[in-house]
């Protein structure tokens, strides 16, 4: 017997839940199954939101044949053949619907063979994947679909699907289980009907006298509480980017949250640990330098001590980023000298500030009228510059009125000032 999770294949929009963005009145596939109407499409979500489904329903709905192909499993050859099925289906007046399940595992090569089929209309073209598209499927072929972004299921959308199964795996007398454990189904799943039904139809295996009650419920979802998060892919980047933003925007709590759910997902605590040195330096910077001090000791610490021990310093750092005052004075100053560099030549060091290690140099004029700041009056050779002479002075660095960039900033005013000639101390 099928899974339950294909016995339940919603056959029309009346059973199928959740993507109401892109099914819900005049959504383009819903009007697509409403009219019939077949186009190349790429459809991409996490697993168990209704690819496979929506796409058989595509078929139907439009009287085309509908193959599937794997790109776990197929090559070339698979396409060619699916390919020539469709051409003979077209001999016949009826269109092709070609599903490829996982297209992004397909290279360059396999995707490219189904370009021209796609163009002189011997194919629909429908891929699933769950992965960006962007970035895994080649230029050619996004340009001749349209790509549709399905969503993971939310709790009342999996609560549904699992009513509906209920009724169906009972029979004449509907398995019961009550609100609150349908509910905690629906969590567990995260997201997922496919996960939802698998553990569903295990609970009704364990269940006595057609009930799911709470032990039975434990001993179904028992190691299956596994949130969402591939490694290197869109989820791993979404949360390092929310971690990331969430320091920045001086909330620690939240902060908290996406290091909690990272570190639930499998990453490494040492990715995590080095994107706070960074934060420490971007977001905080000068406003408060023991910050970088700070993240480089949680760095340390989780290589001395690994989890959970590491793992609560990387925490404290975070927290610390969080709370500190921010500025991005240097980050932008750091930017605006490598722009630049990179965008003037190799511009000569002034000779009075050149090195003038042998009398070569020095009867060359390097160091020759350079002023030695330590013997000048309040330690700061004021007029003396330092940019080629080319370029002329040049300030980056802005600090801001915030933390200890308050002093620093105040500071560089007077010595900017100095440097100009204008009256005033040069420090203080």
């Amino acid at each position: 017997m099928p899974p339950l999770a294909d016995q339940l294949r919603p056959a029309s929009l009346a059973d199928f839940h959740g993507q109401a963005h892109l099914l819900g009145p005049g959504q383009p596939l819903r009007r697509a199954l409403e009219e019939g109407a077949l186009h190349s499409m790429v459809l991409w979500g996490p697993p168990g939101t209704g690819k496979t489904t929506l796409a058989r329903m595509l078929a139907v709905n439009a009287g085309a044949a509908f193959v599937t192909l794997s790109a776990v499993l197929c090559g070339v050859k698979d396409i060619r053949a699916a390919v020539e099925a469709a051409r003979a289906e077209r001999a016949s007046g009826r269109a092709t619907a070609v599903f490829v399940d996982e297209v992004h595992r397909f290279n360059k090569a396999q995707q490219d063979a189904f370009l021209p089929h796609i163009e002189d209309g011997t194919i629909t073209f429908i891929g699933a994947t769950t992965e960006n598209p962007a970035f895994e499927l080649n230029n050619a072929l996004l340009s001749r679909v349209r790509v549709y972004a399905l969503r993971a299921l939310d709790a009342d959308a999996l609560t549904g699907i699992i009513d509906r199964a209920l009724v169906e795996l009972g029979g004449t007398a509907p398995l019961e289980m009550d609100a609150r454990l349908r509910r905690r189904l629906a969590e567990v799943a995260d997201g997922d009907a496919r996960r939802a039904l698998n553990l569903l139809e295990l609970a009704a295996s364990l269940a006595a006298d057609g009930v799911i009650d709470e032990a039975t419920m434990k001993r179904a979802v028992e190691g299956a509480e596994v949130r969402r998060f591939d490694k290197g892919q869109d989820d791993f980047y979404d949360q390092i980017s929310a971690l990331h933003k969430s320091v920045r925007g001086s909330n620690p709590d939240a902060a908290l949250y996406w290091f909690a759910r990272m570190l639930d997902g499998g990453c490494d605590p040492n990715f995590i640990a080095r994107r706070v040195a960074r934060i420490a330096s971007e977001d905080v910077g000068n406003a408060d330098p023991r910050a970088l001090g700070i993240a480089i000791d949680a760095w340390e610490a989780w290589r001395r001590l690994g989890p959970p021990e590491g793992e609560l310093a990387i925490a404290q750092a975070l927290v610390y980023c969080a709370c500190a005052p921010k500025s991005n004075a240097l980050y932008s100053a750091f930017n605006a000298a490598m722009a630049e560099v990179r965008g003037r030549g190799s511009d000569a060091v002034p000779a009075h500030i050149r090195n003038a290690p042998t009398a070569l140099a020095r009867a060359q004029g390097h160091g020759r009228a350079y002023r030695y700041d330590h013997d000048e009056p309040d330690g700061f050779a004021a007029g003396q510059t330092y940019f080629p002479d080319s370029m002329g002075e040049r300030i980056y660095y802005e600090p801001v009125n915030r933390g200890m960039e308050i002093q620093i900033g105040e500071k560089l005013r007077r010595l900017r000032a100095a440097a100009r000639g204008e009256p005033g101390e040069a420090d203080g």
